[in-house]
């Protein structure tokens, strides 16, 4: 998480407590903040969103301290020209055609046009083409195509179009309770919507990972009517083995499941359930080990399952999907689009 991201999170609790309180002094005197600054971050989120909770610089650029313009001209036609090439390159590059700019005076330049990363210069350049219908050169084609190979093998994020169309499953290890044992937490996520269910163990066997599928997860799909096609674990034991004995792999033959295995030393791949782990040990167990013993893992797993009616139905989510809607919301919004898939996977079949 970026530093803009925790200031943008920090204000959202304001919010989000003051709301949960019905108490706005309160919820300053507990974040140490004035009440105008509750007003002015409220104002700010009803009338732009999340756009609004960014901090905005006061810092006034010096214009005159900025190179010629058609030095920034060259340095920006360099990153269209050779988008592979990093901020020392260009400006050793364009010295060499006698136009003198520092590698951090590229870099400047870069950031005011939007091309500080590789990857914006590549769809700025992609974006340029189709917009003026201009023909790559060979170094450009050479770069596009080695950045396609990278996206398919090392996509950026999972590909997940509705409720049930892929959902992420992972073990997590709470912790050790005396007079209990080792505990550990199957979590499930549907990728789509970030509805996430987890059920409490003592062991991390295969039988507690089809456990978990059985007792919480298609329970809940049966009853919305959506139907679960994939599963994405990583290659944990649990979860892998022979397909004509191991329970886990057994179970998802039985209801039809497909199985995809993360890639080794991927974390795109299974990132969802990663950051699900670090929000349900932030905000639940860290919280909960500190008003509460435990003697069973049935007390435990009462208090976290209330807590997931929480983060499901009342908390919101600022996934790329949710947008600041609970992920129950976005699951329902998007159950005719997994209805609708369905009656057209089921058609095309027919045919």
């Amino acid at each position: 998480m970026t530093t803009e991201q925790k200031l943008i999170q920090k204000k959202l609790s304001l919010l989000e407590l003051a709301e949960f309180l019905k108490n706005v002094s309160e919820a300053c005197r507990i974040n140490g903040c004035s009440r105008q600054h509750f007003y002015d971050i409220k104002k700010a989120y009803n009338s732009q969103g999340l756009e609004g909770l960014k901090e905005k610089t006061r810092r006034k650029p010096c214009e005159k301290n900025r190179v010629a313009p058609e030095v920034e001209e060259a340095v920006v036609e360099m990153a269209y020209e050779y988008p592979a090439y990093g901020q020392m390159r260009a400006s050793n590059e364009l010295r060499k055609q006698g136009i003198l700019v520092s590698s951090g005076g590229v870099r400047s330049i870069w950031i005011r046009h939007g091309l500080e990363t590789f990857k914006k210069r590549l769809k700025a350049l992609e974006e340029r083409a189709a917009k003026e219908g201009l023909v790559y050169t060979e170094e450009q084609l050479r770069v596009l195509e080695n950045a396609r190979k990278q996206r398919e093998s090392e996509p950026d994020e999972i590909e997940t179009h509705h409720p049930g169309y892929l959902l992420a499953q992972d073990t997590f290890y709470v912790g050790y309770i005396k007079g209990v044992g080792r505990i550990y937490q199957q979590t499930v996520i549907d990728t789509y919507s970030s509805v996430a269910f987890a059920k409490l163990y003592t062991a991390k066997v295969p039988v507690t990972a089809a456990d978990a599928l059985n007792d919480r997860v298609l329970p809940f799909f049966d009853d919305q009517g959506v139907d679960v096609l994939r599963v994405m674990t990583d290659r944990g034991t649990e979860y892998c083995g022979r397909l004509d004995k191991h329970p886990y792999q057994l179970y998802l033959q039985l209801h039809e499941i497909d199985h995809t295995k993360t890639k080794a030393r991927s974390p795109q791949t299974n990132g969802i359930c990663e950051r699900f782990h670090k929000t349900v040990l932030d905000e639940f167990y860290r919280v909960v080990f500190r008003k509460k013993i435990f003697n069973s893992v049935d007390n435990l797993q009462v208090d976290l399952d209330e807590w997931l009616v929480y983060y499901n139905q009342e908390r919101t989510h600022q996934g790329k999907r949710c947008q600041g809607k609970t992920p129950m919301q976005t699951f329902v919004d998007g159950v005719e689009l997994a209805k609708k898939s369905n009656l057209t996977f089921v058609g095309e079949s027919a045919a």
